[in-house]
């Protein structure tokens, strides 16, 4: 038996598919969140949020990190789950969010 999985990408703003959709992740009043974007929708959140951001203070940014890798205030980046995942069997998708089960995994076994 044959199987092939599809990996469909969708923006969490608009429930548009692409192959262009990144997540991306921003905090505020301690509460942090991820998204998935489309880079218009993500020119977008940046437009609503520059003038806050270039009054702001930038706070515990990691030094020297790609922002791939760069590890959340929640723990470990989604590219370091990614790997972790493929070192543990499970399957995982190259972009997009990591599913709760992976994180769940992954912090069962820290």
């Amino acid at each position: 038996m044959a199987q092939k999985i599809v990996t469909v990408y969708t923006d969490d703003l608009t429930g548009s598919e692409s192959d262009e959709v990144q997540t991306h992740t921003f905090s505020l009043d301690g509460v942090h969140y991820e998204i998935d974007l489309m880079s218009e929708n993500y020119d977008k959140l940046l437009e609503a949020l520059g003038p806050f951001m270039g009054s702001g203070r930038k706070v515990g940014r990691a030094k020297s990190a790609s922002k791939t890798q760069r590890q959340t205030p929640d723990g470990p980046s989604a590219e370091q789950l990614r790997a972790w995942a493929r070192e543990n069997n499970y399957q995982v998708n190259d972009r997009g969010r990591v599913p709760a089960s992976i994180r769940e995994a992954y912090a069962k076994a820290q």
